[in-house]
């Protein structure tokens, strides 16, 4: 089978989205699939690990890098480019099937008018990771993505979704119909070097200040407001001696993004690389990750691959998936700061708790490889090609 895959980014570039277009695409490799991806990070064609990368960057000056400065309409570009060089490759060779994620619709004018099969995975809608609309513009971009996103949702030939809650909130959000194309759960691996790394790598011994390592960018979604509450919180109770000293680690935060008055132990380390990421992990005490939605759980994954005990929000169904239900850390009841503060208060306290967390975190790891991963998504792309052809 051959594939078109598109990504918004693809590795080296440091993203969840990045880690996930990789991950895919490794799987389908090794399952058998021919790949070729196509990434907006980027320029010129190359191979990479049996993996085909073609390179759809918009230049500024061009057409489509002027129309992205136009709000709501803007958000065609990058499908427009992305439409180019896809169906250009396939007059060369034919691809038998199109797979995007849903955010901000990079197959949006490809589902539904291209003599292609388009798979969405669906990861975060955009509507979930934007702040609230300030302006008329803002919300008019908005409603611009989310219609676009909500376009190649429902023309596509077959849809897939990590966890079964994640897909009833999709469903929700883009009022699809149960049944109408193939639609499959299917969970994404993590590379298995940094699994081996991740399992390989000990725990830090106790320092003072002990560290709780936050990856994500500084929005509502991410929970980043409950930590700056929470963090406030636990400042208090650490000048008093009640905590042990701490400090939490930001990845993807620049300090620019830190409000004033910020409590001095966040740590805004800016966007790292892969390696220093990896240093992070290796180097934390726990995780803290109190998304209020998460759609591939990669962070979660990434902690528990590591050990680390995870510190997250019963709010996501994604964290009652892959933390609550297998004890690999403690659920903030609610997203707020006293609730937060409670979760972490005991991991700061307690070392044996600490050890008993890594532990399960540890088994709890790897339960999605990239066997599972290739051979359930060949099966949902069959799925997807029987019946878009016998439309």
């Amino acid at each position: 089978m051959r594939v078109a895959l598109l990504a918004w980014d693809y590795p080296p570039a440091p993203s969840g989205l990045s880690t996930a277009a990789q991950e895919i695409a490794m799987s389908l490799v090794a399952a058998g699939a021919e790949v070729t991806v196509f990434t907006l990070d980027r320029t010129g064609r190359e191979h990479q690990d049996g993996v085909a990368i073609v390179g759809c960057a918009i230049a500024p000056a061009s057409r489509l890098g002027r129309l992205r400065l136009y709000g709501g309409a803007g958000h065609l570009a990058a499908p427009a480019a992305f439409r180019r060089a896809v169906l250009a490759e396939h007059r060369r060779a034919p691809f038998d099937l199109v797979e995007a994620t849903n955010w901000y619709a990079p197959a949006g004018l490809l589902s539904g008018r291209a003599p292609l099969a388009v798979v969405t995975r669906h990861s975060t809608p955009a509507a979930f990771s934007r702040d609230p609309a300030r302006t008329l513009r803002d919300r008019f971009d908005g409603w611009a993505a989310d219609r676009l996103e909500r376009r190649q949702a429902r023309h596509s030939a077959g849809l897939i979704s990590n966890t079964e809650d994640h897909g009833r909130r999709i469903f929700a959000e883009y009022g699809l119909a149960e049944g109408a194309v193939p639609h499959a759960v299917i969970g994404l691996s993590l590379p298995p070097e940094r699994m081996a790394r991740g399992s390989r790598a000990p725990y830090p011994a106790e320092a003072s200040p002990l560290r709780l390592l936050f990856v994500g960018r500084a929005e509502h979604r991410k929970g980043f407001d409950t930590i700056l509450a929470a963090a406030a919180l636990l400042a208090a109770e650490r000048a008093a001696g009640a905590v042990p000293d701490f400090e939490i680690r930001l990845v993807g935060v620049p300090p620019g993004d830190l409000p004033a008055g910020a409590s001095p132990l966040l740590r805004p380390l800016g966007r790292i690389g892969a390696e220093a990421l990896e240093a992070e992990y290796a180097a934390a005490h726990a995780v803290l990750a109190p998304s209020r939605y998460e759609s591939f759980g990669l962070v979660y994954q990434e902690g528990m691959a590591y050990g680390r005990p995870m510190i997250a929000s019963a709010e996501d169904a994604s964290a009652r998936h892959f933390i609550g239900a297998t004890g690999a850390g403690r659920l903030a009841a609610r997203n707020d700061d006293a609730a937060l503060a409670d979760a972490i208060r005991p991991i700061l306290r307690d070392p044996a708790l600490r050890a008993g967390l890594r532990d399960r975190a540890l088994a709890a790891a790897g339960r999605f490889s990239r066997a599972t991963l290739g051979a359930e998504t060949l099966a949902l792309y069959a799925a997807a090609i029987a019946g878009f052809q016998a439309r």
